[in-house]
């Protein structure tokens, strides 16, 4: 229930934002200042404020789309203008205190209007990029060497994608765009590290065409697929999720439509692939799902394999990653993180994981997190990027 306990912040913090455009209109133009400019000033202003709200209590219908879609970019809106103003503020006490040529004018009414229009600026440059990195797919390469014999394999291409969160934010135009991008690289495996969807079923644009879209990917060894703590139903309002007595598990229609889009789903399973290497999916450490009550640890999964092969291991988080090495395992393939997604995100993000983003060798074994394909919550990335990742696997003792 952490999101009914922030809703007053996350209010204090939007008519703070509403307090500093009214200002800023009120010094730009005195003519703005009168109650009819005002007026629909604010309740323009309100609409994306509470559709965050309207959206949570609609039933499934195009409205609640649109309204979940507006609150997505709001929140990325909101999230810069807080950093913008907050820079602005920052630098405004600063100079306040500090003696300068030309001090006077920066603090008049027409300067005080300039700097908001500035500010305006930097909030919509912001934004706009952010849409526009949130939906341009990077292809991002790594290359591996494992010294283990894989079987006649002498090298194997994998492309790692994760986090695609299907729903009101990432839709067909981003999944064709994927696969388009999957497909131009002629994979041996693909697979996907979890959060294929965004915790609402009903969220999918069109289930059909998407499944029709996804079974187009094309690999030697087919594609396989890990839950993430977002392959569930779930309530959740503004990026935080309603505790329930219900467990946690993905809606069965999910499991149907990766089933139906050609996916095969790894619960605690492995599998080894053209008697060369294996593949262990596992489930999600926060909601490993139906049926699972807790997951097996590092040396169970590898227990009863021939650790003379190559291991591979496919897991929505980056954790255990000194077990899973101690354990034997070769790769171990994550996503979630999303790099932060966006500033100041991409910086905090590092102060929790040990692999936050990209590569990380840890004691012989490799780790790689990609920041995803899709979005959660604000429609945007600055300071991160959308990717795939192409990672070609060398076998043997040749380097």
């Amino acid at each position: 229930m952490i999101a009914v306990y922030l809703s007053p912040v996350y209010l204090l913090l939007c008519l703070y934002v509403l307090y500093r455009l009214l200002v800023w209109l009120g010094k730009s133009c005195p003519y703005l200042r009168k109650k009819r400019i005002r007026g629909p000033v604010i309740l323009l202003y309100l609409l994306p404020v509470f559709c965050i709200l309207m959206a949570f209590y609609l039933k499934p219908s195009p409205e609640r789309r649109i309204l979940k879609q507006l609150s997505n970019i709001w929140l990325g809106v909101l999230l810069h203008s807080l950093l913008v103003m907050g820079a602005a503020e920052l630098i405004r006490l600063i100079l306040k205190h500090s003696a300068f040529r030309g001090r006077e004018k920066l603090f008049t009414a027409r300067g005080h209007g300039i700097i908001g229009g500035i500010c305006i600026l930097c909030i919509c440059a912001l934004s706009i990029a952010g849409v526009w990195s949130a939906n341009s797919l990077q292809v991002t390469e790594y290359e591996l060497y494992v010294e283990k014999e894989a079987g006649e394999l002498e090298e194997l291409k994998i492309i790692l994608a994760a986090d695609l969160h299907m729903g009101y934010s990432v839709g067909t135009g981003q999944i064709e765009q994927m696969v388009e991008k999957i497909n131009e690289e002629d994979a041996d495996l693909v697979v996907i590290a979890g959060d294929l969807f965004d915790n609402e079923y009903e969220a999918l644009e069109d289930p059909e065409a998407l499944a029709e879209i996804l079974g187009r990917i094309r690999s030697r060894y087919g594609v396989y697929a890990c839950y993430g703590n977002h392959d569930i139903q779930e309530k959740i309002l503004a990026g935080f999720t309603f505790s329930s007595n219900r467990e946690k598990a993905s809606d069965p229609r999910m499991d149907a439509f990766l089933e139906k889009a050609g996916i095969r789903l790894l619960r605690e399973e492995g599998l080894l692939i053209d008697n060369a290497f294996y593949l262990y999916g596992r489930p999600d450490a926060e909601r490993p799902g139906r049926g699972i009550r807790e997951r097996k640890t590092p040396a169970q999964i590898t227990e009863g394999m021939d650790q003379s092969k190559p291991i591979i291991v496919l897991d929505h988080e980056p954790r255990q990653l000194r077990e899973l090495s101690d354990a034997g395992v070769d790769i171990d393939l994550c996503g979630h993180t999303h790099d932060g997604q966006t500033f100041p995100g991409n910086l905090i993000i590092k102060l929790f994981w040990e692999n936050p983003c990209g590569y990380l060798e840890k004691d012989g074994m490799h780790n790689i997190v990609t920041s995803g394909v899709g979005v959660f919550g604000p429609n945007m990335r600055v300071g991160t990027r959308a990717e795939i990742c192409r990672i070609i696997v060398h076998f043997g003792s040749a380097q």
